[in-house]
């Protein structure tokens, strides 16, 4: 179990690698009712929108962050802000990795706050994002 007591600032959360498949965009976007075919359309996604392959969704990699944030904080803690922008794309058969650190931590609130990202393969940011959770007094 997490403690409030052992966080500190720069504290890494577990780093969580994907490589998502056409059948699981697929899947995603009909349970959020998302017909855009560039993330299942292969050629309309490059022939008409001019992507170089099928697109991962952005709503897709928040829910990579805001999973990255409920499985480090556990039952016992809450997310109570969370926030996040798409900055680059992500395209089908590329591996993503989403993570972030402690970047302040108060005691008066048990309120942390969280840097988050989603990386590509070279390392480079493409989804980065913020959070704050809140852990309960003992």
């Amino acid at each position: 179990m997490l403690r409030f007591e052992d966080i500190r600032v720069g504290l890494a959360l577990p780093e969580r690698a994907f490589t998502p498949t056409s059948a699981e965009l697929f899947v995603y976007n009909a349970a959020i009712w998302n017909p855009h075919r560039i993330h299942y359309d292969l050629p309309y996604a490059t022939q008409v929108e001019g992507y170089p392959a099928i697109v991962i969704d952005g709503p897709l990699q928040g829910d990579w962050l805001t999973q990255a944030v409920t499985d480090w904080i556990g039952e016992d803690a809450r997310l109570v802000v969370f926030k996040y922008s798409n900055r680059r794309a992500a395209y089908l058969g590329d591996t993503v990795t989403s993570g972030g650190t402690v970047k302040a931590s108060d005691k008066s609130s048990r309120r942390v706050t969280l840097e988050l990202f989603i990386k590509n393969a070279k390392g480079e940011v493409i989804a980065p994002g913020e959070a704050v959770v809140e852990f309960p007094r003992d």
